[in-house]
């Protein structure tokens, strides 16, 4: 029996006779060419004997045909497991232990990798996908999100959005992240062109952008690069749907001056919570910079400080969220799920402190806070810092370890194309604008900010870096 995007997903497919996605290899597919692949999976699937929410490895390579795919497992009743076509031997082995698949599915074609079904574990009752985390704060745990929460999160999103028929949607962004499956959703429950970006290159894009992209979808390093290496004009551009990482207000004011008449959405969330549950809509993006907005529909959320209670306006406490919307739970990992919540509240181990004006502030993630000679500092904090000033495009920061002083500051910083600011010459400026146990202690400067797996800045990289200061 499938599920209810199942059904969703297959209407909206065969309401659009017109091309309707596309992959920057050049192959198009019309709804109902993927309609088509998707019954061709279901009926391979079924007839290989797949159970009722089994996981089924699907291979994502940014293709229209991985869309089909998805929605073929989905019609067979089973479970989406996206794997991305160049995960390491490694990878595909540990996430076949973890789901316990015995079926891989590329397009249309399936691939038998095991005998026995796997057992059924109850967060699997209804579920539409097992995204796997990146595992920067630990091994990677496999988010099972549910049919109902992931289709009531879509029209959410539609609500809030509002793309249309008439939009080109470009997503450079992977078809493994949640990130990437909402927005092609959303784009084809509209109607929308959607352009799948199978490699991010700063030509590419500048040519999608240059020729008919209205909507992009991109995290800020994406962002960044595009900015720095000249992506050029986009004369159609309407929105920026952002997210995964902070955008700062520095880039926000770069966006906003390459391409004045793009709003942009800055969308933060997590894969537990079904993502995109604060929002700063482009209407409030000159007066809540900073700020990840305001909740989204069906949100609500809590700070709690460390000893348990509420913080009050301008005091920092963890953030925690209710939302209809988030996972069933982690898989095969109960315990793990239930030290996740607190009343019902998921726990998302980034602090964060309301703002007079009634949007919340991310101050950093409760391990990524700095311990410094006993002072608490905020990355966050010191990246805006350093990027307000005129030749920094980009910085990151991060506390290493410290014999003297417990950690010590690291931040890596990208400058302007032309632009010769030494680490003197920041760290000097910074001392007008900080204060003096908040200054980075090492600055390294670099080509262009290091990022993890996922694409996104990594701290964990510049933990790694142990360089004499500069």
């Amino acid at each position: 029996m499938s599920g209810k995007l199942a059904g969703l997903l297959h209407g909206w497919l065969l309401a659009s006779p017109n091309p309707i996605a596309e992959a920057t290899s050049g192959a198009s597919f019309a709804g109902s060419e993927i309609a088509a692949l998707a019954e061709r999976a279901a009926a391979a699937l079924r007839a290989g004997g797949l159970e009722p929410d089994e996981p089924v490895h699907v291979t994502i390579a940014n293709r229209p045909g991985d869309i089909g795919a998805m929605l073929g497992v989905w019609l067979a009743g089973g479970v989406v497991v996206p794997v991305h076509q160049s995960a390491a031997a490694v990878t595909v082995a540990a996430l076949t232990a973890a789901t316990g698949a015995r079926f891989r599915l590329d397009e249309a074609e399936l691939t038998r990798t095991g005998d026995a079904a796997p057992p059924a574990r109850p967060e699997l009752a209804g579920a539409a996908l097992i995204i796997f985390t990146s595992g920067t704060t630990g091994a990677p745990k496999g988010v099972v999100l549910g049919h109902d929460a992931l289709a009531g999160k879509i029209e959410a999103l539609d609500r809030l959005i509002g793309v249309t028929r008439n939009d080109v949607v470009t997503l450079p962004l992977q078809l493994i992240f949640i990130f990437g499956v909402w927005a092609s959703l959303l784009a084809i429950r509209a109607g929308a062109k959607l352009v799948l970006v199978q490699k991010f290159t700063t030509p590419t894009m500048a040519r999608l952008l240059a020729e008919e992209t209205t909507v992009l979808g991109a995290v800020p390093s994406m962002i960044r690069t595009l900015l720095a290496g000249d992506a050029g004009p986009a004369p159609r551009l309407r929105a920026v749907l952002t997210g995964g990482e902070v955008l700062g207000p520095s880039l926000g004011e770069r966006l906003a001056d390459a391409w004045p008449d793009a709003g942009v959405f800055d969308l933060y969330g997590l894969t537990e919570t079904g993502s995109c549950d604060f929002v700063l809509a482009p209407a409030a993006s000159r007066e809540g910079a900073g700020s990840i907005g305001v909740p989204t529909e069906g949100v609500d959320y809590r700070l709690v400080r460390d000893d348990g209670r509420e913080a009050a306006a301008g005091e920092t406490g963890e953030l925690r969220i209710r939302t209809p919307f988030g996972m069933n739970g982690y898989l095969g990992a109960p315990d793990l799920t239930a030290q996740a919540f607190a009343d019902g509240f998921f726990r998302t181990g980034d602090l964060a402190r309301l703002r007079a004006d009634g949007r919340v502030e991310l101050v950093g993630r409760s391990k990524e806070i700095i311990s410094r000679g006993g002072n608490k500092i905020s990355p966050v904090e010191v990246e805006n810092m350093l990027c307000a000033h005129a030749d920094v495009a980009a910085a990151l920061c991060a506390g290493v370890p410290d014999e003297r002083l417990g950690e010590a500051i690291h931040a890596v910083v990208v400058l302007k194309r032309g632009a010769a600011a030494s680490a003197d010459d920041l760290r000097a400026w910074a001392a007008q604008r900080i204060e003096r146990f908040k200054i980075p202690d090492v600055i390294a400067f670099a080509d262009a900010l290091p990022l993890g797996a996922t694409g996104k800045a990594s701290r964990a990289a510049i933990r790694a870096m142990h360089g004499p200061a500069s």
